[in-house]
């Protein structure tokens, strides 16, 4: 029978990635902990749920062992060994002044999780990991679907599940998405960015081998992104793509039959992979950015897309969340072992200087990268193929980028 009233240290409010995440690693670290979400999780398998696939950096991958997480994961994830940057315009070759990246030229020591700059993982895939592990842990209690009530104080907080038990907590994270009810409740405000682009998502099988190498080529209408996956249904060279237009080109181009959209898809992304074909269905997404003017309310902190969503450019939202997820479980799990107030301010304050400045960082990078790409001005065109040009002839700065693309500089950690 289930009990009236539980007693928890913290209540995470959001099932996705980012919050089962950190519900799991908290856990895993003995943190009594529970799980809500609106949404039966099972049903999240489903490849029609989500057609994504997450590019998840060798820090971000750091989390996901911490949590147990990734030893469960039912695909063998593909890695991106390097990446190549270029620029050019719509049907012709890519500009010879590019900027490529090898994994070695990070200038790290050969470790476990760091012979990659980041590897493909299918949401559907995560997500299995995810239902799998969550339900293992003996200081996990989930609850979905379920509807709740949020009522903070200054010395509790307590979420009530509709037709189910009270939770008695320190602290509750919002990790319940962009559209976060919590948030709106807490009253923190918002600001949001449109770019008047949409990304359609999806996957191709192509002729050659890919060789780990992901692609980023900028196009006036936005970048285009191919990235390398492992083998899957009986295909051997596989990508997938993310591919961004202006909104009223995007809304044409979905409706393109398989061929169709094949050439266009070839016409971006050039001739370096051999034929192409479109596999399995396509996604799209409307693209903004969002931040939270602040991360933090009394006993209340923001994960996530709940505090912040970026541009897809720089392929860096997950793990602006996973980054989250390591700072808090940080600073809860140390509060919890010195017997302190998980959901005290002085937790909530150092998790908030910790992950606003460097969340502002990457928005401010990937929107400005956004703007001065996404534009066929000749002078600005030429400016930013010398600029490509002159990062791949410095060692020193490539590594800062390697590093920083790897997930292994956040500020602020």
């Amino acid at each position: 029978m289930e009990p009236a009233e539980l007693e928890v240290a913290v209540c995470v409010v959001g099932a996705g990635p980012v919050g089962g995440t950190l519900a799991a690693l908290l856990a895993s670290r003995g943190v009594r902990t529970a799980l809500v979400d609106r949404a039966a999780l099972p049903p999240m398998e489903h490849p029609d749920f989500d057609g994504r696939a997450y590019a998840i950096a060798a820090g971000s991958r750091r989390v996901l062992e911490a949590a147990g997480v990734w030893a469960r994961l039912p695909d063998v994830p593909g890695p991106i060994t390097a990446i190549r940057v270029s620029d050019g315009k719509l049907g012709r070759p890519a500009s010879r002044l590019r900027l490529h990246f090898d994994v070695a030229e990070a200038g790290l020591e050969p470790a476990p999780g760091l012979e990659a700059f980041g590897w493909m993982v299918e949401a559907r895939s995560l997500r299995r990991a995810l239902n799998a592990h969550l339900h293992a842990l003996p200081a996990l209690s989930v609850f979905a679907p379920a509807e709740v009530a949020v009522h903070r104080t200054n010395d509790e907080a307590v979420v009530q599940i509709a037709g189910g038990p009270r939770l008695a907590c320190r602290l509750v994270i919002a990790a319940d998405g962009r559209e976060s009810r919590l948030r709106a409740e807490a009253g923190i405000r918002i600001t949001r960015l449109g770019y008047g682009q949409t990304a359609l998502v999806g996957a191709i099988a192509h002729e050659r081998p890919h060789h780990g190498v992901a692609v980023e080529h900028f196009l006036p209408a936005g970048p285009f992104a191919q990235l390398p996956m492992s083998p899957t249904n009986g295909e051997a060279n596989v990508s997938a793509i993310v591919w961004t237009e202006r909104d009223a080109d995007a809304a044409r181009l979905k409706t393109l039959d398989d061929d169709r959209y094949g050439r266009e898809i070839a016409r971006r992304l050039g001739a370096h992979l051999g034929a192409i074909r479109p596999i399995g269905r396509r996604w799209s997404y409307q693209l903004s950015a969002l931040y939270a003017h602040r991360f933090t309310a009394t006993r209340l902190a923001l994960a996530g897309d709940a505090a912040h969503g970026i541009h897809p450019i720089a392929g860096q939202g997950l793990n602006l969340g996973f980054r989250d997820v390591a700072t808090l479980a940080d600073g809860i799990a140390d509060a919890v072992a010195r017997g302190a107030d998980p959901g005290g301010a002085e937790v909530l304050a150092r998790y908030q200087r910790a992950r606003r400045p460097d969340t502002m960082l990457m928005l401010a990078a990937t929107d400005a990268l956004d703007r001065l790409f996404s534009s066929d001005n000749p002078l600005l065109r030429t400016a930013r193929d010398l600029g490509i040009a002159a990062v791949d002839r410095m060692p020193p700065l490539k590594r800062l980028f390697a590093r920083q693309a790897m997930g292994l500089m956040a500020p602020g950690r």
